[in-house]
């Protein structure tokens, strides 16, 4: 199968340090993830149970072919260091980056399904929806 025609998953999501919310854009159901609540008084617990979100966020987006990030500023980049550290393979799916500020889950929707039109049209594919 050509890379024209392979099949392949979009999804898109809304990460910030308290939880994500995957959305695919073939209609399959969604995926909310929170953060590890596991605050301490030993130094450093903060950082580990943000690895440890970012580590449930990564295993829940291996799967999928595509992935727009968007978000607050700050949380993509700790998400983008955590997967250039801990995940490197991961970084290849996740094909675009978008500040926003605070969206409902379908102006989310909406603003990946216009980033993947223009995604597929700049590869040369026909848009999946």
């Amino acid at each position: 199968m050509s890379s024209k025609t392979a099949p392949r998953s979009q999804a898109v999501i809304c990460i910030d340090h308290h939880g994500g919310e995957i959305q695919f854009l073939n209609g399959a159901p969604g995926v909310h993830l929170k953060e590890h609540a596991q605050h301490t008084r030993q130094h450093g617990s903060s950082v580990r149970s943000e690895h440890d979100f970012f580590r449930d966020v990564c295993d829940a987006l291996t799967p999928i072919g595509e992935i727009l990030v968007v978000g607050s500023h700050m949380a993509q980049a700790d998400f983008r260091r955590y997967v250039e550290k801990h995940r490197p393979a991961l970084m290849p799916a996740l094909v675009g980056w978008e500040t926003i500020g605070h969206l409902t889950p379908a102006q989310v929707h909406s603003r990946a399904r216009e980033f993947f039109e223009k995604y597929d049209r700049m590869h040369g594919r026909a848009h999946i929806s």
